[in-house]
C-alpha cells in the first residue's frame, strides 16, 4: 500500500500543500480554525506520518538513532539488547531504527534516506562506509574493535571453564551450536575454554557440534560418554539454547544433572531459569551494556566526552546444573 503524503491530505481536505505543511508543522500562519481543523482531521482519517527525512529538513537534525545489526540470529540477547537500548534513547526523546545485516541493499542507501542523528554498528563498519558517514557529518559509534569483541568472548569461555574446575571437574565437553552465523563467536569462546584448561592443566575440551534436537543432543552425550561412565563429567555449552539440549541428550541417557554431568550455558535467559535443573551461566549484563551504549549516544550528541566502559560485564550465575 503506498505511503500517503501531504499531497493526499490536501485533495482530502481541499486546500494546497502548502496549507497543510503550515497547518501540520504547527507554523504561525493566519489559518482559520475551521481550515486547521479540516487539515487536521484529514491527516488523522488517512493515517499521514511524515517521513523521517521530512522531519529532518524541517528540524535541521533527525530524532532517529540507526542500528546496524550484523547477520546474527536474533536471540533473546539480541532481542533485550535492542528493547533495553530502545527504552534508554526513547527517555531522550530518540526513536531507535533497526537495519539487519540480512539487507542486501548498501547502508548508505539507508542512512542517506533516514538522515540518523547517529549510527551505531554492533560490529565495525567498513573504512568506506566509515569514512561516507563522516563526510555527511553522522556521527558514528561501534560496540568495540574486534580484538576487544574476540577477548570478550573468550572470557566466557575461559570462566566457564574456571567454575567447572573448581568444582571438581577434569575432563570437560565443549557443545557448539550448527549455526554458520555465529561461528566466530564459537571459535573465539572455545579458545577460551581451552586456553583456561591449559591454564589450569587440564585436556583440552572435547568439542561436538550440538544441533537444537533431541536426536543431535543425544548423540552428542553418547559420544561424550560411550558407556554412560565415560571420562567427560561437565559440558560447556555455547549458550543457554545449547545447554538445553544437552540437558534433553543426558536425559535420554539416564543421566542425572548435575550428579552425572554438570552443564554451564551462557546468556541468562528465562528458558535457562526455568530449566530443571536450572541452568548455571554466563550472564553478559545485556542492560548493562545497553545502557553504556546509549549513554555514548548521548554523550556524543550532547559533545561530552565518551562514558567509560563498564567494569565486570561477564560474570557467573550459580544455579542448581553445575
Amino acid at each position: 500500500m503506498p505511503r500517503v503524503t501531504s499531497a493526499d491530505v490536501a485533495r482530502a481536505s481541499g486546500v494546497s500543500r502548502t496549507t497543510v505543511s503550515y497547518v501540520l508543522n504547527g507554523a504561525a500562519k493566519p489559518i482559520s480554525t475551521p481550515t486547521r481543523e479540516r487539515v487536521l482531521a484529514a491527516a488523522r482519517d488517512l493515517g499521514y506520518a511524515p517521513s523521517a527525512a521530512a522531519r529532518a529538513l524541517r528540524s535541521g537534525r533527525s530524532d532517529l538513532v540507526l542500528c546496524v545489526l550484523p547477520d546474527w540470529p536474533i536471540g533473546s540477547v539480541l532481542d533485550a539488547l535492542i528493547e533495553h537500548l530502545t527504552e534508554e534513547l526513547c527517555a531522550r526523546g530518540l526513536l531507535l531504527l533497526l537495519h539487519h545485516g540480512r539487507d542486501p541493499r548498501p547502508l548508505a542507501e539507508l542512512w542517506r534516506s533516514v538522515q540518523p542523528r547517529v549510527v551505531i554498528g554492533l560490529t565495525p563498519f567498513s573504512a568506506e562506509d566509515q569514512q561516507a558517514m563522516a563526510r555527511a557529518d553522522v556521527q558514528v559509534l561501534t560496540t568495540g574493535e574486534p580484538s576487544e569483541l574476540g577477548a570478550f568472548q573468550e572470557r566466557t569461555g575461559a570462566l566457564q571453564v574456571h567454575h567447572l574446575a573448581a568444582t571438581g571437574h577434569r575432563r570437560i565437553g565443549y557443545a557448539a551450536p550448527d549455526d554458520d552465523r555465529v561461528a566466530t563467536f564459537v571459535v573465539q569462546r572455545l579458545a577460551g575454554a581451552r586456553a583456561a584448561c591449559a591454564e589450569l592443566g587440564l585436556p583440552p575440551p572435547v568439542a561436538l557440534e550440538v544441533a537444537l534436537d533431541a536426536t543431535a543432543a543425544a548423540h552428542a552425550v553418547r559420544t561424550w560418554r560411550p558407556d554412560g561412565n565415560g571420562v567427560v563429567s561437565a559440558v560447556a555449552a555455547y549458550n543457554d539454547d545449547v545447554a538445553l539440549a544437552v540437558l534433553t541428550g543426558l536425559r535420554a541417557h539416564g543421566l542425572r544433572v548435575p550428579d552425572d554431568v554438570a552443564v554451564v550455558g551462557v546468556d541468562d535467559t528465562a528458558l535457562g531459569r526455568l530449566a530443571d535443573p536450572p541452568l548455571t551461566t554466563v550472564s553478559q549484563s545485556v542492560e548493562v551494556q545497553a545502557h553504556h551504549l546509549a549513554a555514548q549516544v548521548i554523550a556524543v550528541l550532547d559533545g561530552q566526552a565518551p562514558p567509560p566502559r563498564p567494569e565486570q560485564v561477564v560474570h557467573l550465575v550459580r544455579r542448581a546444573s553445575a
